[in-house]
């Protein structure tokens, strides 16, 4: 009896020992309408930087950025996507790839523009990462913001003697502990020898 190779035991193994760039393929992700009318492809691998839409899940219909790509575990981290912990701190969450459409790509990698066969020309400034920079550059600096009343100088403290008065003596050290004992010869015998 023959087993199939494309039975569900050894499709879930494939995923598991798939290399990287093996990884990388499995992690398409399905391009918005705009983008399959403007660059003919259906779906495109995965990369920091893409702007992606949440389908279905708590975040549904939101739009944010990719900020780590998890080959390992098949998952995405986004940028403003996050739980909270039990201690109230708040951790990125994971989401799984195949909730997500991309909706803006980042195009300011020239083998990625080569790979989809974009012209230098069809690359608007914002998709080649160029948006931030450019933005910065036009923001004009706020007024300042008014200072607060500046503290009253502490005084100064006397520079302690040396000899600390005993009845400001600080409890004495615990002892420390006796050091490891290794099989090794010491140093000095092996030279003897």
């Amino acid at each position: 009896m023959s087993r199939s190779p494309h039975s569900p035991r050894r499709q879930r193994k494939a995923l598991y020992t798939a290399r990287s760039f093996e990884r990388r393929v499995r992690m398409t992700v399905p391009l918005s309408r705009e983008l399959r009318a403007r660059f003919h492809r259906r779906s495109l691998p995965l990369r920091k930087g893409d702007t992606v839409r949440v389908l279905s899940g708590s975040f549904e219909g939101r739009e944010e950025r990719v900020a780590k790509v998890h080959r390992r575990g098949y998952t995405v981290t986004l940028d403003n996507v996050t739980l909270k912990t039990a201690d109230e701190k708040m951790k990125p969450l994971s989401l799984g790839i195949g909730k997500l459409v991309i909706t803006r790509l980042n195009l300011s990698d020239p083998w990625r523009r080569r790979s989809m066969r974009v012209r230098d020309e069809d690359v608007t400034p914002e998709e080649r990462g160029e948006e931030t920079a450019a933005a910065e550059e036009t923001v004009e600096p706020s007024a300042p913001a008014p200072e607060a009343p500046a503290a009253p100088p502490e005084p100064e403290v006397p520079p302690k003697s040396e000899e600390a008065p005993p009845e400001e003596a600080e409890e004495p050290a615990p002892p420390a502990k006796p050091a490891r004992r290794s099989r090794a010869k010491p140093k000095a015998e092996e030279e003897d020898e």
